[in-house]
């Protein structure tokens, strides 16, 4: 069976006081939440510290991820956050490609490959993004390019490091621009992913866990977790609300 998961890409949004208040409101939530369901957040990198030593403190059931890392190990990179890092500042995951990144910041396969393999040598487990744009969708290209972003990354790892990674499928033009995706459109993509990760890791596709990131809110929540190849969430701002965040949580 696979695994339930709900992560919150807090994006740059929250000082680590607001964001310290979340994760108390998120404790008091979830508390009763099933253990068979991961909650993730993923603060800015500022926060990565006091958000994990808070959440131990609590003895919460809550994960830390980073929303980004470096592409490099170590060294003269200004600005940069290696993986090693994240891990010594109590992260489990990272987010890896997310369409932001991919979009503001110009990173291609070639890049999220080497942050990928450098996550996975440092015990981190990857939340790897993938999706297409709006013309990408009108022109009817939308199943080749997710094809080309896991074939250019994901197929280049070993299978005990596919074992760790968990996919998030960003419909990227739903995000903003007026369109929606719904939940038949949502599996859709979920069902052909996993038959594309099939074809290089036949044994484990079935137990890849694969998120939707494309606007997931307490109102259409419970549709797209109940479809069978949509394991969870990658939420974005409705997680900067802790009742909305909870609601979805409880949607499964």
């Amino acid at each position: 069976m696979r695994r339930k998961i709900v992560a919150g890409n807090w994006k740059m949004n929250t000082t680590i006081q607001e964001g310290e208040l979340l994760v108390k409101q998120l404790n008091f939530l979830t508390k009763e939440i099933s253990a068979d369901i991961d909650v993730i957040v993923a603060p800015p990198f500022t926060h990565l510290t006091a958000i994990s030593s808070l959440i131990k403190s609590d003895n919460s059931n809550i994960s830390v991820a980073a929303q980004n890392c470096s592409d490099k190990e170590s060294g003269a990179f200004t600005g940069e956050v290696s993986a090693k890092m994240l891990q010594g500042a109590g992260c489990r995951y990272v987010i890896i490609g997310h369409s932001e990144r991919r979009e503001y910041f110009g990173e291609i396969n070639e890049t999220l490959l080497k942050k990928t393999e450098l996550a996975l040598s440092e015990g981190l487990s990857p939340i790897y993004c993938i999706g297409e744009r709006l013309e990408e969708r009108e022109q009817n290209r939308h199943f080749e390019v997710v094809a080309e972003q896991i074939k250019e990354v994901l197929y280049k790892l070993r299978g005990l490091d596919m074992e760790r990674v968990i996919v998030a499928y960003e419909p990227v033009w739903a995000i903003g621009t007026g369109k929606t995706a719904t939940s038949d459109q949502a599996e859709e993509m979920h069902a052909y992913i996993r038959r594309v990760i099939a074809g290089k890791f036949p044994k484990l596709a079935d137990s890849i866990p694969i998120l939707y990131g494309g606007s997931c809110k307490p109102s259409n929540a419970k549709d797209l977790f109940s479809r069978e190849n949509v394991d969870g969430g990658l939420i974005g701002g409705a997680s900067l609300n802790a009742q909305d965040f909870t609601e979805i949580i409880k949607s499964f």
